[in-house]
């Protein structure tokens, strides 16, 4: 019979390993998207920021995996139904759109703003230990700012194909 108190302790591990998870999962979903872009994108500089991101995503899918292994868990090994749904959509639309490179960083755009909102409601709704606190904030401030860059960036595709 367990008490309570194991009983909270389980519920908060449980908790934890559950939001780490859903992370990790955006962050595969993200890299891939990015690399998919990247197939997608005609500009050289818009190739080259694209992949940097899904170098970024990467970066962060392995911060949290180790985070996940730290409270002894099995990390998830790949993204989202949800995700890969995403960048068929991602490649319809790109086949479609008369400017692609505004088509793919308007999806960015959208992935990223989903992105943000994920860690902003992780970090809202549960309590970290502080370093722990500080990967997941220090990943959502480069987020916002890519956030941010993809938007300068598809005022500026309008130019890049006249």
């Amino acid at each position: 019979m367990k008490t309570t108190r194991e009983e909270a302790k389980e519920n908060i591990h449980e908790n934890l390993n559950n939001n780490l998870q859903a992370l990790l999962e955006k962050n595969y979903d993200a890299e891939e998207g990015y690399k998919k872009a990247m197939t997608n994108a005609k500009n050289e500089q818009l190739k080259n920021f694209l992949k940097h991101q899904s170098a970024q995503r990467q970066k962060f899918a392995t911060e949290l995996d180790q985070e996940i292994r730290n409270i002894n868990e099995t990390p998830k090994e790949s993204g989202s139904a949800t995700g890969k749904l995403h960048r068929t959509w991602m490649d319809v639309k790109s086949a479609l759109s008369f400017n692609n490179d505004e088509a793919l960083l308007e999806e960015c755009i959208r992935g990223e703003k989903a992105s943000v909102e994920e860690y902003e409601e992780v970090l809202t709704k549960n309590r970290f230990e502080p370093g722990l606190e500080q990967v997941l904030q220090a990943q959502k401030s480069t987020i916002q700012n890519t956030l941010n860059t993809v938007k300068s960036l598809e005022d500026l595709a309008d130019n890049w194909n006249e």
